[in-house]
């Protein structure tokens, strides 16, 4: 299904169902509860439209379908905001709201599944496919690509930041300053079952918050991707990268993979580098970890790196870590990082221990695409992101 009216057409629709849902929302109220329904022949016939009638605590149920330049401000708190029947996608074609985004979500508490966003773009070269500036959000089995940013986040000390089970490709306006997703200065950021790939010159993953938890997700530039740093957690914090695939493509122009600390260290920063598998595919090597001066403590534990590249990382403790070759998986062109017989990664590791009462050990293998499978240890753990399987 898809929605793709003339401009006037779609205006005077869109005017014919604010005008409706003011005169019958009261009855379907009633009717429903607190669902919304969104669709062709549904309560409301556009998300923009349902987001002006929503109340707190509503869930938002989309028909999947295709959504031409339709843009929303979501002001209420609770909201669960889903597609039904497959995926809704935001196609912004220069729709946007207060100049920032295709979704701007105010609201706390929201949670916001099954919707794909694209195509974003502001005069200002910031847009993004939702701007975060309310407090907790959780995204899961989203898509966004070819937007200037894909989530954009402000700074909320209070906010914890939840991304999952969610893909984001091509997103950046190619300036270096715009990226797959850029998490503000927020309490926590948790990413994992995701693929964050192709960023256009700007970063994979950057985040500024106090706490990063980047747990099981594949990111990576693969043969053609441009982007900058895998990884930037920008002021630190208390970092967890556990149990991922992450590779820097031949194209990048930026010599490091994963930085930690380089606009400067939060209070009490520390890392905690554990099972995971780093390739550097840039012809001339570089840096797989850069750590500004100041953290404690850093522990870089059962890492397998493949390619040209050191750890510049003063006063990490680092344990049986493996700087192997692609023969040690099992098809490194085609970016297929599972172990391969007979390499030294194959029962290498060592258990990695606690930080603070929380387990280092992997319990989870990222699953091609997006999806995740138990970590089954046999005899003694194996270096980088995957168990041996015969």
């Amino acid at each position: 299904m898809k929605y793709d009216y003339h401009y006037k057409t779609l205006h005077w629709l869109r005017l014919t169902c604010v005008i409706t849902a003011i005169a019958c929302t009261p009855a379907l109220a009633a009717a429903q509860g607190k669902v919304l329904q969104v669709g062709l022949g549904k309560q409301f016939l556009l998300p923009s439209i349902a987001a002006k009638f929503a109340k707190d605590g509503d869930i938002i149920e989309i028909d999947a379908g295709l959504y031409d330049k339709d843009a929303a401000v979501w002001k209420q708190h609770d909201l669960t905001i889903r597609a039904v029947k497959g995926r809704a996608h935001l196609q912004a074609k220069g729709a946007h709201v207060e100049g920032k985004a295709i979704w701007v979500i105010k609201g706390n508490n929201v949670t916001v599944e099954n919707i794909e966003f694209s195509d974003a773009a502001v005069p200002d070269g910031n847009g993004a496919g939702i701007r975060i500036e309310g407090k907790n959000l959780t995204i899961r089995n989203c898509y966004f690509h070819h937007n200037q940013n894909g989530v954009l986040s402000g700074s909320n000390p209070d906010s914890d930041i939840l991304i999952e089970h969610s893909e984001f490709a091509h997103n950046g306006a190619g300036t270096g300053q715009t990226h797959n997703m850029y998490i503000g200065a927020v309490r926590s950021f948790t990413l994992r079952y995701s693929y964050s790939h192709h960023a256009r010159i700007g970063h994979n993953v950057k985040s500024r918050a106090r706490r990063n938890v980047i747990l099981y997700n594949r990111i990576m530039d693969e043969s053609n991707g441009n982007s900058s740093y895998a990884i930037d957690l920008s002021n630190g914090g208390q970092g967890f990268i556990i149990g991922n695939e992450i590779q820097q493509g031949p194209r990048t122009d930026n010599s490091t993979v994963i930085t930690f600390g380089p606009e400067g260290l939060h209070p009490n920063s520390a890392l905690y580098l554990v099972n995971n598998t780093i390739v550097n595919d840039r012809p001339k090597g570089g840096r797989f970890l850069f750590v500004k001066p100041g953290a404690a403590p850093v522990k870089i534990v059962n890492n397998l790196f493949i390619g040209k590249g050191s750890i510049e990382a003063a006063g990490a403790v680092q344990t049986a870590n493996l700087f192997g070759a692609p023969r040690d998986v099992m098809r490194a062109e085609l970016f297929d990082y599972r172990l391969q017989a007979g390499s030294s990664a194959v029962n290498g590791g060592i258990p990695p221990g606690n930080a603070n009462g929380t387990s280092l050990m992997p319990t989870e293998e990222y699953m091609h695409p997006l999806n995740k499978k138990p970590r089954k240890t046999l005899g003694a753990i194996d270096i980088g992101a995957h168990e041996f399987s015969p």
